[in-house]
Parts: C-alpha cells; sequence; structure tokens
C-alpha cells in the first residue's frame, strides 16, 4: 500500500460551499478530487468516482472536512467477473440531497482495500460484513473478523463462486473467558457477564457480550447474526415486477409498511417508473399509520424494559396498535406482511364504503391527542422512569453522525435529518408537518421523540384524508401502466433510502439487464443504530445497558436482514 499524503485537517473550503446550498456541483467535485479520482463512474442517483484502494481514508477526510459529507450512509460490497468493488454511499446530515458515490475496484486475486473506519466508525460493522459475505478484506480494519457468521463458516455466501448446495459442519471453539489472570487489577472485581441471546430485553436473538468491573460496563460487544435471513440473496432471485417488495414486510416487521417505499423508489429509479398523484398520496397516508405501529411498539416495549410495566402502558400500546393494525387491515388485506405497494403505485383505492374507512380514520385521530397524554402522564412524567432514561445512554451528536445513527436516535441526540423532508418523495413536500429533535441525547429523548412523531402522523394522515375524500372521482388513479416485465439497462446502478420508524432504510440496486437485479444491498437502520451501543453504555451501569438497548427500538431481522 502507497505511503499516504498528509493533510492538515480544515473546515469546509469555501470555494466548496456552494454545494451546502445549492446541489452537488459536479464539475466542483470534478476538481475536489483532481488528485484521487481514476474516472467517472455512472450512478442514477449520485455523482460516481473511482479511486484508488490506498487513497479511501484521505477522500473521505476530504469530501467530510472540506465539501461537508459527513455522513457515511451504505457501503456495499460486490463481485463482477474480473473483479470486486467496494462501494462508498456518502451525503450529509445537513442537506440529505448532496450525494456522492465512491467506488474502489480490486482485483480478483487480491481484494484488499484500505479500511474507512478511522474517518467513519460506521465502518467497522459494514467492512466486517463485506469480508464476511463478499471475500473482500480492509487493511487496517481494526477488529477483523466475520460478522454474521461463525468464524468458522468456509467461503462467501455472496461470492460468484459461492457452492450454495455444498452443507457445512459448523464446529465451535470451547468458550474461554476473556479477562485473563494478567487482566486483573487487585482492587477491582472484573468479569465476563453474556446477555442474551435468549434474554427478553434483548429484543430478539441477540448476544451481548459484556464486561463488567462491578456493575459498570467496562466494555459491550453486540453479537449478531444469529437469524440468516438472506434477504438480499433472494431479492437478487426475484423479479422487479412482483417478487421484491414483498420480502421487505419481513424485515423490519413491527413497523413494515414503510419498508415497501424503500423497494418500489430503488426500482422506480432504475426502470424510470413515474407514480401518479394520488397514488403518492395513498402511499404517504398508510406508510404514517405503518409508523404509529412502530412507535406504539417501541414505547410499550421500552417501559417493560425499564420499569417492568406490563399491566398499564405495555397494554396501553397494544390496544392502539390493534386500532391502527385494522385500519390497516381494512386497507390492505394483511395484519402484517401487507404487501400494500405496487411498482408505480399501489395495490388498490380504499376499502368501500369509502366513507366508513375515513371516517374510522377520523375516529382513532380525535382520540389520539388524549391517548398520547395519558403515555405521558404513565411513562415520561414517571419519577422511576425519568431516573432509568434520563442521563443514561448519552449519545453525543457527533459520535452518532459517526455511526451513521439515523431516525429517532439521531433526532434524540437533536440533529435534524429526517429523509421525507430531506430528499422529498411521495407527498411529503405538499403537507405541512415537523421534524421532531430533541436535544436531551440520552434515552429519555428518544422516548419523547417517537411520542411526538405519532402526533405528527397523525397530522399528515389528516391531511391526506382530507385530499383523498376530495379527490376527483375520475382522477382517482392508483398504479402508472408499468410493463409486465422490467428489464433495466445493464449496469445501471441507484442508492435510494426512505424514512421508516427506525431511521433511514436505503436500498442499493445494480441491473445486468435481467428482469432481477445482479446486486441487492439494503441498508438497516437498525444495523447502524446498535453499532452504537458501546458508546452509549460503557462507563454505566448493566442496568442502564438494558435501558440503551430498548432504547434503540432495534428489529434483529433486520439487524441481520
Amino acid at each position: 500500500m502507497s505511503e499516504q499524503r498528509q493533510r492538515e485537517p480544515k473546515g469546509i473550503d469555501p470555494e466548496y460551499d456552494h454545494l451546502r446550498e445549492d446541489g452537488v456541483d459536479e464539475e466542483r467535485l470534478e476538481s475536489l478530487l483532481s488528485e484521487y479520482a481514476l474516472r467517472r463512474d455512472e450512478h442514477e442517483n449520485a455523482p460516481g468516482f473511482v479511486i484508488r484502494p490506498d487513497d479511501v481514508q484521505e477522500v473521505l477526510a476530504l469530501l467530510r472536512d472540506e465539501a461537508g459529507f459527513d455522513h457515511l450512509s451504505c457501503l456495499t460490497p460486490q463481485e463482477y467477473e474480473d473483479r470486486y468493488e467496494s462501494i462508498l454511499h456518502l451525503t450529509k446530515y445537513e442537506n440529505r440531497t448532496h450525494e456522492v458515490t465512491l467506488v474502489v475496484q480490486l482485483p480478483k486475486h487480491e481484494p484488499v482495500c484500505q479500511t474507512a473506519e478511522p474517518v467513519f466508525r460506521t465502518a467497522d460493522w459494514h467492512e466486517r460484513e463485506a469480508f464476511d459475505l463478499v471475500g473482500i478484506e480492509y487493511e487496517g480494519h481494526p477488529d477483523p473478523r466475520r460478522i454474521l457468521l461463525p468464524e468458522s463458516w468456509q467461503g462467501h455466501p455472496l461470492a460468484l463462486d459461492y457452492d450454495q448446495e455444498k452443507p457445512q459442519v459448523v464446529s465451535y471453539t470451547e468458550h474461554a473467558n476473556p479477562i485473563q489472570p494478567d487482566h486483573r487489577e487487585a482492587e477491582t472485581d472484573t468479569m465476563f457477564l453474556n446477555i442474551g441471546p435468549h434474554h427478553p430485553a434483548t429484543h430478539g436473538v441477540l448476544h451481548l457480550e459484556t464486561v463488567l468491573d462491578g456493575e459498570t460496563v467496562v466494555d459491550v460487544d453486540p453479537d449478531i447474526g444469529y437469524l440468516h435471513r438472506c434477504e438480499e440473496q433472494m431479492c437478487q432471485n426475484g423479479t422487479y415486477r412482483h417478487q421484491i417488495i414483498p420480502y421487505a414486510d419481513r424485515w423490519d416487521y413491527t413497523a413494515n409498511l414503510p419498508n415497501e417505499w424503500a423497494v418500489a423508489r430503488a426500482i422506480e429509479d432504475i426502470a424510470d417508473i413515474e407514480v401518479p398523484e394520488y397514488a403518492q398520496v395513498l402511499r404517504t397516508m398508510s406508510v404514517e399509520f405503518g409508523r404509529m405501529l412502530g412507535h406504539f411498539l417501541a414505547v410499550s416495549t421500552f417501559a417493560l424494559d425499564v420499569y417492568g410495566d406490563f399491566t398499564a402502558i405495555f397494554q396501553y400500546g397494544m390496544r392502539d396498535r390493534e386500532v391502527v393494525q385494522d385500519i390497516l387491515e381494512d386497507l390492505t388485506g394483511q395484519r402484517m406482511m401487507f404487501y400494500f405497494f405496487r411498482l408505480g403505485g399501489v395495490a388498490w383505492d380504499l376499502p368501500e364504503p369509502r366513507e366508513e374507512w375515513i371516517e374510522k380514520c377520523r375516529d382513532f385521530l380525535d382520540e389520539l391527542p388524549a391517548k398520547v397524554d395519558e403515555y405521558n402522564r404513565l411513562l415520561t412524567g414517571n419519577e422511576i422512569f425519568q431516573v432509568r432514561t434520563m442521563n443514561t445512554g448519552v449519545l453525543e451528536p457527533e459520535v452518532a453522525k459517526s455511526y451513521g445513527c439515523t431516525g429517532p436516535v439521531a433526532r434524540g441526540s437533536g440533529i435534524d435529518y429526517d429523509v421525507r423532508r430531506d430528499d422529498p418523495y411521495g407527498y411529503y413536500e405538499n403537507l405541512e408537518w415537523d421534524v421532531v429533535t430533541e436535544p436531551g441525547c440520552d434515552n429519555h429523548a428518544r422516548v419523547l421523540v417517537r411520542l411526538r412523531e405519532v402526533e405528527e402522523s397523525a397530522k399528515i394522515i389528516e391531511q391526506c384524508l382530507d385530499l383523498i375524500e376530495n379527490w376527483p372521482e375520475d382522477e382517482r388513479i392508483v398504479q402508472s401502466n408499468v410493463p409486465r416485465t422490467l428489464k433495466p439497462d445493464p449496469g445501471t446502478e441507484t442508492y435510494r433510502a426512505v424514512e421508516i420508524a427506525k431511521g433511514e432504510l436505503g436500498v442499493y440496486i445494480r441491473a445486468d439487464g435481467s428482469n432481477s437485479p445482479a446486486r441487492f444491498k439494503i441498508r438497516s437502520p437498525c444495523f447502524h443504530n446498535l453499532s452504537a451501543l458501546p458508546e452509549m453504555a460503557e462507563g454505566e451501569y448493566v442496568a442502564d445497558l438494558i435501558a440503551s438497548l430498548g432504547s434503540l427500538d432495534i428489529v434483529l431481522g433486520s439487524v441481520d436482514r
């Protein structure tokens, strides 16, 4: 690896300051990267630049410090017949529509790339996953272990030469205590504690390898990969037209309607599909109901985690979630795996009689303010809850950004970032609503954000109902005319994201001219948010670790994908 060029860090260069306000100027970006870019690479959503594998840290630091690209949104590894690629998708927390893609091409015989971890901490887990599933190695990575598969696994499941039919017998090493005698100090009471993978407060099949000094957390290492969802590979085997969107409901299954939009947006981008305005309103309304599903569950299970409140908050949350599920069941025909989205629109219009369904929605919205007041009196105003959540699980804004945190986790740290507003899609930009932030940076702030977001979702739904009610009958077009078989041009690439209940859910797609993707990569907000848990938990008590984990509102089906 060549010697790195030294450069003094500095603030955003005034020459590139206009990138923050007027949209990405590709000529200016070319000028900024002229020393590093080997050539351009065309992507549908952002200018792409091919760079050398030993310049990754230099280029990332340059884009972050001088052009304001402070959000490493996603890292996509993939293999071609003649090379590997490690693709870095960069944008800004301050302006989501400013995007740039860095493509690092690696030879087949030695797919080794410089790690991005010293510049963006979120690259730690991303690069471990890239090695685990595709086989790319990252030189200088601080912890180059597999992350989703056992260490003894043979091969890389998304590599082109991987034998999908060959069974494996995975050997597990005998458990060894990582706290060796020569690591102990005479005045400490250090021990190793396994939390999970079956503890109910882990919100799924999650294992936390925790080192304690007394009751204080010295170190915590989230051990994921127990579910092996294979969702990316299944999407690559499905057809664009009908077979991919249904998989999205299985990722974050607690609030899954917005997931469908992530897939639809990416495919509609590469296939150049328009969505009728009326269908956009239906989409916007339905996913806000879906967001409520997630937030009701998040708040109620968090109360159960923090002070064992099953009889009040948990059951109140389930009560309100059931009402929303009834509404969505009437709309979509399903209570959980909705599959309401279709490419170019939605499956169908409102159920008949329309007036009855709209009235049912309005009745729920009318009762919602009183219900949110109940949550605040029983939960956020509860003294035990306040003691357990205030000033615990602190996540400072710059740390949250480095880990790629989004959604209520980021907004609870005062980061004013929401894909619905910052990269508008659907009907959001035509409606009146606010992005909710809280400055507390702690477990309490994240709960406040979710409760306030329920109220903002209600605002959006109410405006959508007004529009739908008055929409001319002959203009209620729910789908555009989409070809039965979609075959985007080979080499077409895009990365698109939407805002789900947990944060930014992104999808990268590369087409090869067939009716299925050559590469399908899922950017899960739960994956990023969970990676920040050690920053929130170290130095706090075990009980605070459980509260911090609950405040992240992760779904392991989304983490493991």
